[in-house]
């Protein structure tokens, strides 16, 4: 199963993707409350429509075992996410302020290179795409987790950027999985750490979003993460 977020149905929460951490589950995905209809999860399939996207190569999977990192965003600086992909690029502006633990270990990732030729593994059409896993199925992570409670009144609406987590993981639980909701209006509940908001291109991500998936909601192509920065601003 995908760990994105443990973000929604399966986990009765992205059982999707899966996020790093120590004791990773194969699926790190959001998840949603339950309701009298089926709540859409980051685990839910779909996708028919063509991609945009330029032919790239999946990079092979990889386990990763990174130093678990203790920095933290400064609230008073500006920080971009440039994420650069064979579809396009899109840019992420960090919100060190309400996620400044989250943050630091995203941008200690990036600064790494650690993104860099990964793929977005997970797309759930009118929900969320999911990348930032180095085994490439949503069971791996950067081989430890942190945990920083995200905002009480955050909503998961079109453009948030979080972490994906296991539903056996406490809230705001991260490892290197990280999602884009593409949707309006989603049910998740605040469990996913934020990381912050799409400020630019979300053409592109719009075009991902879309991208042809298979039952297991991979994309038929591979959508690959070129390089991953983060720029003080």
């Amino acid at each position: 199963m995908s760990r994105l977020l443990v973000l929604l149905l399966a986990c009765l929460a992205v059982t999707a993707g899966g996020c790093g951490g120590d004791d990773e589950e194969p699926a790190s995905t959001p998840v949603a409350e339950a309701s009298a209809e089926p709540t859409q999860t980051p685990e839910d399939t779909g996708g028919e429509q063509e991609s945009g996207c330029a032919p790239a190569e999946k990079s092979e999977p990889r386990r990763e075992d990174v130093a678990k990192p203790r920095q933290r965003l400064d609230p008073a600086k500006t920080y971009v996410a440039t994420v650069t992909t064979n579809c396009g690029a899109f840019e992420i502006t960090l919100d060190p302020r309400r996620a400044p633990r989250t943050g630091g270990s995203f941008k200690y990732l990036a600064d790494k290179g650690f993104y860099d030729g990964l793929t977005f593994h997970r797309i759930v059409p009118g929900f969320v795409i999911q990348g930032g896993d180095p085994a490439g199925d949503g069971t791996g992570g950067p081989g430890y987790s942190i945990v920083e409670a995200p905002p009480r009144n955050l909503t998961y609406d079109k453009g948030v950027v979080a972490m994906a987590k296991t539903a056996l993981e406490d809230p705001g639980t991260s490892g290197s999985q990280f999602f884009v909701v593409t949707g309006d209006g989603t049910s998740l509940q605040p469990d996913y750490a934020l990381v912050g908001k799409v400020t630019k291109g979300q053409d592109v991500v719009d075009v991902i979003a879309v991208a042809p998936v298979g039952p297991d909601e991979q994309p038929l192509e591979p959508i690959v993460i070129e390089s991953l920065s983060v720029e003080t601003r």
